[in-house]
């Protein structure tokens, strides 16, 4: 009878998503990257970057979510702190002033570094190792970003990697280090085929 079951209904984790069920996750996923936001620690005066939790709910929802529901979750999270929404890490502007501070750069590469995350980490058997290859490189991508806009604000790229890099190298290992850890132990039905 289970034989059956499983069968005619299909195993769940290859089954689509309903639309509904889609943006239900994308809705979501831009609420978790909000609460992770929300937890930060100013650094100020050594840098007007804070050390948030941000950064791993991208990439957590990246892996966990996928290629593309990670990419609309970002950009849906982007939206609602472009329209003032308290969304993004605490001490900042808020709105698009904070998408055009200090934090710019990370902050619009959010939604490409969860689709880089998701579509690595899609394209093989999903273990740790992939999960935290896939952590890796679109760290990379975050922080080539970032450091791209502090440098362009700045005016100078020593400043640039010590106001965006020097601060978090520790932190970010971390984050990625769980982040794979969790979407390989977790995320199995998650993601959307």
């Amino acid at each position: 009878m289970a034989k059956t079951a499983e069968v005619s209904l299909g195993r769940i984790e290859s089954r689509p998503w309903s639309l509904a069920t889609q943006v239900a996750m994308v809705v979501s996923a831009s609420l978790f990257i909000a609460v992770c936001a929300r937890v930060s620690v100013s650094l100020m005066p050594l840098t007007p970057v804070p050390l948030s939790l941000s950064n791993f709910g991208v990439l957590l929802v990246g892996l966990a979510l996928g290629s593309r529901l990670g990419f609309a979750a970002l950009v849906l999270y982007l939206l609602e702190g472009a329209t003032g929404l308290p969304v993004f890490s605490r001490g900042g502007p808020g709105g698009v002033a904070q998408i055009l501070g200090a934090t710019g750069g990370f902050l619009l590469a959010y939604p490409f570094v969860a689709f880089v995350a998701g579509w690595i980490f899609e394209r093989g058997e999903r273990t740790f190792a992939r999960a935290l290859f896939s952590g890796v490189a679109a760290e990379v991508l975050l922080f080539a970003s970032g450091l791209t806009w502090l440098g362009a604000l700045t005016h100078s790229v020593g400043l640039a990697f010590r106001y965006g890099l020097y601060w978090f190298f520790f932190a970010e290992i971390i984050k990625v280090l769980f982040a794979a850890a969790l979407s390989t132990r977790f995320g199995r039905g998650l993601r959307a085929r």
